[in-house]
């Protein structure tokens, strides 16, 4: 299956990774970027979604229109950068159910380590979102791609808003049946596994911590 990879090229989600980038962007900025940015390559990755007719009633007639068939959603953010980026989906998709897939990087392995998989008991029937702000080594997303398929969901696609080519390779190439949504390709990874220029750590940046 030829996996498909999309990076945004959309002049507004460019702007305001720019501004995401910049050091004396406040928390309070950052969040609210995150937040729009997330919700535009949401607005991307479901362009596909099916869609069905139905008969409504306007104020002046009765037409045919078209509504979301019955596929039911779900994101599954990656705690804890991923919780605010769910958080901004919802907006756009207020019935979707949320799960959780928690982990954290070994900083000295480089390896996720898993602590958490919370998700709702229908989500093998769900269109499922797996999103985290950054896409570097590729060994969280990897890890919690893993996860879901281990439990029957097939469903499948990534959304995020930094990835560095290494990253993409790595997780391309371990799940090459999961179409990817970034909002911006980076240079590279540095020695100590951070995306170059990137934007730091997100999670710290949305949350104001160290």
């Amino acid at each position: 299956m030829r996996q498909q990879v999309t990076i945004m090229e959309h002049p507004l989600i460019q702007h305001k990774i720019t501004r995401m980038r910049k050091t004396e962007t406040s928390t309070k900025e950052f969040r609210e970027l995150v937040s729009e940015v997330s919700m535009l390559i949401c607005y991307e990755a479901t362009k596909n979604l099916p869609l069905t007719e139905v008969e409504i009633e306007t104020p002046l007639t009765k037409m045919k229109a078209v509504e979301l068939s019955g596929k039911k959603l779900c994101v599954v953010p990656i705690l804890r950068a991923g919780l605010h980026m769910a958080d901004s989906i919802l907006h756009l998709i207020p019935n979707a159910r949320i799960g959780h897939i928690g982990m954290y990087r070994d900083e000295e392995t480089l390896q996720p380590v898993e602590y958490l998989c919370k998700l709702p008991t229908d989500i093998k029937e769900r269109v499922v979102y797996v999103v985290d702000p950054m896409l570097a080594t590729g060994g969280s997303a990897i890890s919690a791609i893993n996860q879901l398929k281990q439990r029957g969901i097939t469903n499948l696609t990534f959304l995020c808003l930094i990835a560095a080519p290494e990253g993409v390779e790595a997780f391309t190439k371990a799940h090459p049946d999961v179409p990817v949504y970034i909002g911006a390709l980076d240079s590279h990874l540095n020695e100590h596994g951070y995306i170059v220029p990137g934007l730091g750590d997100a999670g710290d940046r949305i949350y104001g911590t160290n």
